[in-house]
């Protein structure tokens, strides 16, 4: 009797989508032979994903158009970064039974180059998630997007779009932390609740309040100093209606307006671009990275920041309706789609 190899699944781009994404279109799933530790490379590691991150870029990632990032091909493997263990090793850096994280993509299993990955620390009050959240390119974008580009200050009038989201939450904490007034926008009463209630921000509203457009005004009888733009669209058409000159505008995304034609978008959408600081990549600031994590990671431990997670369970497929998803809202803090139970992998390393 023949017994086959073992199996894993990773998810690749079939086709790219001319509006939203198109689950059972878009992507297509295939069957790989699992990799032994004798097909590495010295340096290299086989690596299991836990847990994967959604992110509101990866719409944009599927154009074939120029951007800050070359665009996912077609067959490749979908771009995204994952938390996960090491099974096999060939490096001295990454131990078997070690955690990293790194933009393996989405797929259970992949052979990766040491220097792709980041060793996973988890500090005081924190969780092995975190690595993809508050502690990883989300908490970063906000903690530059905010001190750097935003230039933040005490009594500054600071209102952020998307504010329930992983990146959004933790740009209004460090706006407090920072002494500003923060105003929140989400789009639900029970994310605006949160973000009042157990989040800090000195105010939040629902942008699909009936009276949204007078409540906004009203809530910025100061006029904005900071605005920390995550979907575009309206609120940010508002936002520029309320700025104070030399307002700080940071142009962190475009949600609302991911899948709409030139003609669609607003005129003041582009305004933005001439008035904000000068566009800079977010990878400018690697050298800087450290010294973020570590002020992050205090304010984690100390209480000061909090963070939410929304968890996609059911593995690996679950991948692509979730990123359907987040488009439209489902998660509040970050989302994640558990590609394997952690403690079910963790306990078979004891």
């Amino acid at each position: 009797m023949t017994i086959s190899p073992p199996t894993y699944s990773s998810i690749h781009l079939a086709k790219r989508p001319k509006d939203n994404i198109v689950p059972g279109e878009t992507f297509n799933t295939k069957t790989n032979n699992l990799p032994e530790e004798s097909d590495l490379n010295p340096g290299h590691v086989i690596f299991q994903s836990l847990y994967l991150s959604l992110d509101p870029a990866m719409r944009g990632w599927l154009n074939d158009t120029r951007s800050y990032i070359p665009p996912v091909q077609i067959g490749e493997v979908m771009r995204g970064a994952a938390i996960g263990i090491i099974k096999s090793s060939k490096s001295s850096a990454f131990p078997v039974g070690s955690y990293a994280t790194g933009t393996v993509g989405w797929t259970e299993y992949a052979v990766v180059n040491e220097k792709d990955l980041q060793k996973t620390e988890v500090p005081q009050n924190g969780k092995v998630t975190d690595a993809l959240g508050v502690l990883g390119l989300t908490g970063l974008t906000a903690y530059f997007g905010l001190l750097d580009v935003g230039k933040v200050k005490a009594g500054d009038l600071v209102v952020v779009s998307g504010a329930a989201g992983a990146t959004g939450s933790v740009v209004g904490q460090i706006a407090k932390l920072k002494g500003a007034n923060v105003l929140g926008i989400a789009g639900s009463d029970d994310k605006v609740e949160w973000l009042k209630s157990d989040l800090g921000f000195d105010n939040a509203l629902n942008y699909k309040d009936q009276d949204f457009a007078k409540k906004f005004k009203d809530a910025t009888k100061n006029l904005v100093d900071v605005f920390f733009d995550n979907v575009g669209g309206e609120v940010l058409d508002l936002a520029l209606s309320r700025a104070k000159p030399h307002a700080r505008f940071v142009m962190c995304g475009e949600l609302h307006d991911d899948h709409l034609d030139a003609d669609t978008v607003s005129p003041l959408f582009f305004l933005p671009f001439f008035i904000s600081p000068p566009l800079l990549d977010f990878f400018d600031y690697a050298k800087q990275f450290p010294q973020a994590r570590k002020d992050l990671a205090q304010w984690l431990s100390e209480g000061q920041i909090k963070r939410k997670e929304t968890i996609i369970k059911g593995g690996l497929g679950k991948a692509e309706q979730a990123l359907c998803d987040l488009y439209k809202g489902v998660n509040t803090g970050k989302l994640l789609v558990e590609v394997a139970p952690f403690d079910q992998v963790a306990k078979a390393h004891l």
